[in-house]
């Protein structure tokens, strides 16, 4: 009785301090680039051990995709809520671009694009990081056809839903080093009218 009695405040005090640690790479990653990413410094920021993290995440490899991966997981459900809260009918597709595109300017895109660069030249970090990002870009294509309520099965629909987060890529990897609001306002808008007919399209097909 007493071992149960300890086990849960212990398994919650880790879990805190995962998350102090996932919550501090990543605002490392935004503000120092994977350069200045040591776990020490995340150590630091996070207000933990340096043995602590340690024990939870015995490299930084392990730690940067641990805190990409969790906060993915973490803002899929943010937009999924986000997304309930949206009406149904003619909006609704404009309203999911813009939430969408707000994702790929936000700070875990940010940190996303640090891992990318850095793992051209760092094999053991490219090994970790490529079946991540096969797992996220799985997600977030299923979370959009979700959120945009289509059926991929019809002709034209996986094309357009990934023509879209292509786009949306492009256009926030164009965002990081100036304001690009006015250009990316748009072609958003450009594309929300054809993405409307691709897929007004593909369900009129069927």
């Amino acid at each position: 009785m007493p071992v149960a009695s300890t086990r849960v405040p212990q398994q919650e005090r880790s879990r805190v301090t995962r998350a102090r640690l996932l919550e501090a790479t990543l605002d490392c990653l935004v503000e120092h680039g994977w350069s200045g990413t040591t776990t020490t410094v995340v150590a630091a920021r996070a207000g933990v051990s340096r043995g602590a993290q340690l024990h939870h995440y015995p490299t930084r490899t392990a730690l940067v995709t641990a805190a990409v991966g969790h906060l993915t997981e973490r803002r899929a459900a943010e937009l999924r809520a986000e997304a309930d809260a949206l009406p149904a009918g003619a909006d609704r597709l404009d309203r999911v671009v813009d939430l969408l595109a707000a994702a790929f300017t936000g700070p875990l895109f940010v940190a996303a694009l640090e891992l990318w660069v850095a793992a051209r030249t760092d094999a053991e970090l490219r090994a970790a990081l490529l079946p991540l990002e096969a797992r996220i870009g799985r997600e977030m294509h299923r979370l959009t056809v979700e959120l945009l309520g289509v059926d991929e099965r019809r002709p034209g629909v996986r094309e357009a839903v990934q023509a879209t987060l292509d786009l949306l890529r492009g256009l926030g990897v164009a965002n990081l080093l100036s304001d690009d609001s006015t250009r990316r306002a748009a072609l958003l808008q450009s594309w929300k009218t054809q993405l409307t007919a691709l897929l007004t399209s593909a369900e009129t097909a069927s």
